[in-house]
Protein backbone atom coordinates (compact mmCIF):
# COMPACT_ATOMS: atom_id res chain seq x y z
CA UNK A 1 0.00 0.00 0.00
CA UNK A 2 1.46 3.77 -1.10
CA UNK A 3 1.96 5.47 2.40
CA UNK A 4 2.27 9.28 1.58
CA UNK A 5 5.30 9.91 3.18
CA UNK A 6 7.47 7.27 1.43
CA UNK A 7 6.14 7.66 -2.45
CA UNK A 8 7.63 9.38 -5.17
CA UNK A 9 6.52 9.65 -8.47
CA UNK A 10 8.43 8.80 -11.56
CA UNK A 11 7.11 10.82 -15.01
CA UNK A 12 8.76 9.29 -17.61
CA UNK A 13 9.31 10.56 -21.18
CA UNK A 14 6.27 12.10 -22.46
CA UNK A 15 7.98 14.01 -24.84
CA UNK A 16 7.63 15.78 -28.46
CA UNK A 17 6.03 13.77 -31.82
CA UNK A 18 6.08 10.67 -29.84
CA UNK A 19 3.79 11.72 -27.36
CA UNK A 20 0.89 12.40 -29.54
CA UNK A 21 1.05 10.05 -31.64
CA UNK A 22 1.66 6.74 -28.96
CA UNK A 23 -2.13 5.23 -28.52
CA UNK A 24 -4.76 6.92 -26.33
CA UNK A 25 -2.71 10.48 -26.14
CA UNK A 26 -5.51 12.15 -24.90
CA UNK A 27 -6.06 9.73 -22.44
CA UNK A 28 -2.40 9.51 -21.26
CA UNK A 29 -1.91 12.83 -21.16
CA UNK A 30 -5.70 13.86 -19.29
CA UNK A 31 -4.86 10.78 -16.69
CA UNK A 32 -1.11 12.18 -16.25
CA UNK A 33 -2.47 16.04 -15.46
CA UNK A 34 -4.77 14.58 -12.79
CA UNK A 35 -2.42 12.78 -11.33
CA UNK A 36 0.31 15.01 -11.14
CA UNK A 37 -2.25 17.73 -9.60
CA UNK A 38 -3.12 15.39 -7.49
CA UNK A 39 0.48 14.56 -6.25
CA UNK A 40 1.22 17.81 -5.87
CA UNK A 41 -1.70 18.53 -3.30
CA UNK A 42 -0.44 16.04 -1.02
CA UNK A 43 3.41 16.95 -1.99
CA UNK A 44 4.57 13.79 -3.16
CA UNK A 45 7.60 14.80 -4.85
CA UNK A 46 8.24 14.31 -8.39
CA UNK A 47 11.18 13.31 -10.31
CA UNK A 48 10.81 13.87 -14.09
CA UNK A 49 12.53 12.48 -16.82
CA UNK A 50 13.40 13.31 -21.02
CA UNK A 51 14.59 10.67 -23.05
CA UNK A 52 17.61 12.73 -25.18
CA UNK A 53 15.67 15.96 -25.71
CA UNK A 54 17.43 16.98 -27.94
CA UNK A 55 16.71 14.53 -30.53
CA UNK A 56 12.75 13.93 -29.22
CA UNK A 57 12.21 17.22 -28.38
CA UNK A 58 10.51 18.26 -25.17
CA UNK A 59 8.15 17.37 -22.65
CA UNK A 60 4.43 18.22 -24.20
CA UNK A 61 3.47 21.33 -22.57
CA UNK A 62 0.35 20.55 -20.72
CA UNK A 63 2.78 18.28 -18.58
CA UNK A 64 5.79 20.69 -18.25
CA UNK A 65 3.40 23.96 -17.16
CA UNK A 66 2.31 21.85 -14.47
CA UNK A 67 5.89 20.91 -13.24
CA UNK A 68 7.12 24.56 -13.57
CA UNK A 69 10.15 25.38 -11.19
CA UNK A 70 11.36 21.56 -11.52
CA UNK A 71 13.82 20.75 -13.92
CA UNK A 72 13.60 17.74 -15.89
CA UNK A 73 16.55 15.00 -16.12
CA UNK A 74 17.55 14.33 -19.04
CA UNK A 75 18.80 10.91 -19.86
CA UNK A 76 20.20 8.54 -22.74
CA UNK A 77 20.12 4.92 -20.53
CA UNK A 78 16.49 3.47 -21.35
CA UNK A 79 16.46 2.57 -17.62
CA UNK A 80 16.38 6.07 -15.82
CA UNK A 81 18.58 3.55 -13.19
CA UNK A 82 21.34 3.85 -15.69
CA UNK A 83 21.25 8.01 -15.50
CA UNK A 84 23.74 9.27 -12.79
CA UNK A 85 21.05 12.28 -11.84
CA UNK A 86 18.17 10.42 -11.29
CA UNK A 87 19.59 8.06 -8.70
CA UNK A 88 21.17 10.77 -6.70
CA UNK A 89 17.85 12.83 -6.78
CA UNK A 90 15.65 9.57 -5.77
CA UNK A 91 18.31 7.68 -3.20
CA UNK A 92 18.31 11.35 -1.47
CA UNK A 93 14.21 11.79 -1.37
CA UNK A 94 14.95 9.02 1.01
CA UNK A 95 11.46 7.59 0.07
CA UNK A 96 11.40 3.59 -0.90
CA UNK A 97 8.21 3.74 -2.99
CA UNK A 98 7.88 4.34 -6.64
CA UNK A 99 4.91 5.25 -8.52
CA UNK A 100 5.75 4.99 -12.17
CA UNK A 101 3.65 6.54 -15.40
CA UNK A 102 4.73 7.74 -19.09
CA UNK A 103 6.05 6.39 -22.47
CA UNK A 104 7.00 4.21 -23.51
CA UNK A 105 5.19 1.07 -20.94
CA UNK A 106 7.55 -1.62 -23.15
CA UNK A 107 10.74 0.87 -22.88
CA UNK A 108 11.93 3.31 -20.60
CA UNK A 109 8.96 2.77 -17.96
CA UNK A 110 9.27 -1.20 -17.82
CA UNK A 111 13.53 -1.25 -18.01
CA UNK A 112 13.22 1.71 -15.22
CA UNK A 113 10.89 -0.15 -13.22
CA UNK A 114 12.35 -3.76 -13.51
CA UNK A 115 15.86 -1.77 -12.71
CA UNK A 116 14.27 -0.19 -9.47
CA UNK A 117 12.98 -3.63 -8.19
CA UNK A 118 16.31 -5.24 -8.45
CA UNK A 119 17.57 -2.41 -6.12
CA UNK A 120 15.08 -2.75 -3.47
CA UNK A 121 12.30 0.17 -4.17
CA UNK A 122 8.48 -1.13 -3.92
CA UNK A 123 7.30 -0.30 -7.48
CA UNK A 124 3.61 0.57 -9.36
CA UNK A 125 3.00 1.17 -12.26
CA UNK A 126 -0.17 3.48 -13.08
CA UNK A 127 -1.92 1.71 -15.76
CA UNK A 128 -3.86 4.13 -16.94
CA UNK A 129 -1.27 6.14 -17.24
CA UNK A 130 1.46 4.35 -19.68
CA UNK A 131 1.41 3.73 -22.81
CA UNK A 132 2.97 2.72 -26.13
CA UNK A 133 2.56 3.13 -29.95
CA UNK A 134 0.62 0.29 -29.74
CA UNK A 135 -1.61 -1.93 -27.24
CA UNK A 136 0.06 -5.00 -27.78
CA UNK A 137 3.38 -3.44 -26.56
CA UNK A 138 1.70 -1.83 -23.87
CA UNK A 139 0.29 -5.05 -22.46
CA UNK A 140 3.62 -6.81 -23.12
CA UNK A 141 5.78 -4.01 -21.49
CA UNK A 142 2.65 -4.28 -17.76
CA UNK A 143 3.24 -7.91 -18.12
CA UNK A 144 6.88 -7.85 -17.68
CA UNK A 145 6.56 -5.43 -14.67
CA UNK A 146 4.35 -7.36 -12.83
CA UNK A 147 6.47 -10.18 -13.66
CA UNK A 148 8.64 -8.84 -11.79
CA UNK A 149 6.73 -7.80 -8.79
CA UNK A 150 5.42 -4.94 -10.13
CA UNK A 151 1.96 -3.79 -8.94
CA UNK A 152 -0.88 -2.15 -10.88
CA UNK A 153 -2.22 1.16 -9.99
CA UNK A 154 -4.40 2.92 -11.29
CA UNK A 155 -4.48 7.15 -11.23
CA UNK A 156 -7.52 7.10 -8.93
CA UNK A 157 -6.73 4.00 -6.29
CA UNK A 158 -3.29 5.66 -5.97
CA UNK A 159 -4.62 9.25 -5.00
CA UNK A 160 -7.21 7.68 -2.63
CA UNK A 161 -4.54 5.13 -1.25
CA UNK A 162 -1.93 8.26 -0.69
CA UNK A 163 -4.94 10.31 1.27
CA UNK A 164 -6.44 7.44 3.42
CA UNK A 165 -9.57 9.15 4.15
CA UNK A 166 -12.49 11.47 3.09
CA UNK A 167 -13.14 14.60 4.72
CA UNK A 168 -10.09 16.19 4.88
CA UNK A 169 -8.71 19.33 3.14
CA UNK A 170 -6.23 17.03 0.85
CA UNK A 171 -9.35 14.85 -0.09
CA UNK A 172 -11.39 17.89 -1.10
CA UNK A 173 -9.06 18.96 -3.48
CA UNK A 174 -8.38 15.83 -4.59
CA UNK A 175 -11.60 15.07 -5.77
CA UNK A 176 -12.22 18.66 -7.66
CA UNK A 177 -9.52 17.51 -9.62
CA UNK A 178 -10.52 13.94 -10.25
CA UNK A 179 -14.05 14.92 -10.70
Amino acid sequence: MLKKEQTLFVLVDVQGKLAQIVKDSKTLHDNLEKLIKGLQVLNVPILWLEQYPEGLGPTTESLSSLLEGQEPIAKMTFSAAGNEEFMKQLESSGRKQVLIAGIETHICVYLTAADLVKQGYEVEVVEDAVTSRTEANKQIGLEKMKGLGVTATCVETALYELIGEAGTDEFKKVLKIIK
